[in-house]
């Protein structure tokens, strides 16, 4: 059983729950106004008033108005349902509720922002404590074995770092299930997002994936049992995916997706935006190219990128801006010029050395002497140069 402690407000909270399968973020709005419980007696007690404070009904329900829905809903079988499926439901103000949340209080994308009104958790994680360091794997559902290996790497490498961070993701096909296997593959702590109630695994064919989620990790709904998934549904969870995490990396996704969706989430949460670069002749390279172009998302090869990127500010590891050092790199001015314009094989006269190099004969004369003394250049018998290293004989 799961516990919960059905007060009236808790009650109005989960009644209030079962009218956001469409995203619907007027009903939000009435609630952060009003109240949770003023607002289910306002919606369930049918107050004609109501309909000019929420607006038009939301797309997909034919119509039908929130009064007329919520009229059908019985908050105390919503709490029984719960309570037989084993789930908890969460509320602001529990030790469970993760504040950071709060953000999406005064962030709008398409209609589908607001705080939730209550979350419906299973399994043994502690949501608060876990989305503390928390970030988010998100991608196509159709994506090809270089973004699987990508997410399901980094997310394992992230999950088993020092004081691991947490993945998290949509469940689905794709980079979602890669995300959530690599954090389980590594005995690290996953979250699942769901747009659908969690008496049921959508999608079917991730049964087994989200089964183990909720025996390992957490799976998240804001909608309670019984609920189906629909489009405006995953465009509303998208916004806690976002929410939960300190920032979001996006694999690959096509230029209309979901995962560019929760990076706009990501975005206008102020949450650190990264992504992942892949061919140019994939489809599904165009939203992380795209992002990357236009600077609302970082370049990351690695998961020490990611960790560098989210580490509080002077805490995180230095990463190198070019390569590893080579023989060579202290070279400057004129020795580092002719050295660049000597050959590997055969060699160069001193006037083709300075012509190559563009130094002056003198100059370059001076150069390559100096350049033998490091070893980084030889002449043979007759006075051609070419470039050598200083660790060969």
């Amino acid at each position: 059983m799961s516990g919960n402690q059905w007060t009236e407000e808790r009650l109005a909270r989960a009644a209030l729950g079962t009218l956001l399968r469409y995203g619907a973020m007027s009903v939000l709005e009435l609630a952060a106004r009003l109240g949770p419980q003023a607002a289910w007696q306002l919606l369930h007690g049918g107050d004609a008033e109501i309909e000019a404070q929420i607006g038009q009904p939301p797309p997909g329900t034919n119509g039908q108005s929130f009064r007329a829905w919520a009229a059908a809903v019985d908050p105390e079988q919503i709490a029984c349902q719960t309570d037989k499926c084993g789930l908890r439901f969460i509320m602001p103000g529990d030790a469970e509720w993760p504040e950071k949340l709060i953000d999406l209080a005064h962030c709008d994308i398409d209609r589908q922002g607001g705080v939730p009104v209550g979350l419906w958790v299973a399994g043994p994680g502690h949501l608060t404590q876990w989305c503390e360091k928390a970030v988010a794997v998100v991608g196509s559902r159709a994506s090809t074995r270089y973004g699987e290996s990508v997410a399901l790497q980094w997310a394992s490498e992230l999950a088993a770092a020092d004081e691991g961070w947490t993945i998290v993701s949509g469940g689905a096909f794709g980079i979602d299930a890669a995300s959530h296997r690599g954090a389980l593959v590594a005995g690290g702590r996953t979250v699942g997002l769901f747009a659908n109630g969690l008496d049921v695994s959508y999608p079917p064919g991730n049964a087994a994936l989200i089964e183990g989620i909720k025996q390992n990790g957490l799976v998240v709904s804001e909608l309670p049992p019984g609920s189906n998934p629909t489009r405006q549904g995953f465009l509303a969870r998208n916004r806690l995916i976002a929410a939960l995490s300190a920032g979001t990396i996006v694999v690959e996704a096509a230029a209309r997706s979901g995962a560019r969706n929760t990076a706009s989430w990501a975005a206008a949460l102020g949450r650190v935006l990264m992504a992942v670069p892949g061919p140019v002749t994939s489809a599904l390279s165009e939203t992380p190219h795209r992002l990357i172009r236009d600077s609302l998302a970082t370049l990351v090869s690695n998961s020490a990128d990611v960790c560098a990127l989210l580490a509080p500010l002077g805490f995180g590891p230095q990463l190198p801006i070019g390569g590893p050092d080579r023989r060579g790199d202290e070279l400057s001015g004129d020795l580092a010029v002719v050295r660049e314009a000597l050959p590997g094989r055969g060699g160069f006269s001193i006037n083709e050395v300075a012509l190559a190099s563009g130094v002056p004969v003198q100059r370059c004369i001076e150069a390559l002497g100096r350049l033998a003394d490091l070893g980084y250049a030889s002449a043979n018998e007759v006075g051609r140069w070419r470039a050598r290293h200083p660790d060969t004989d």
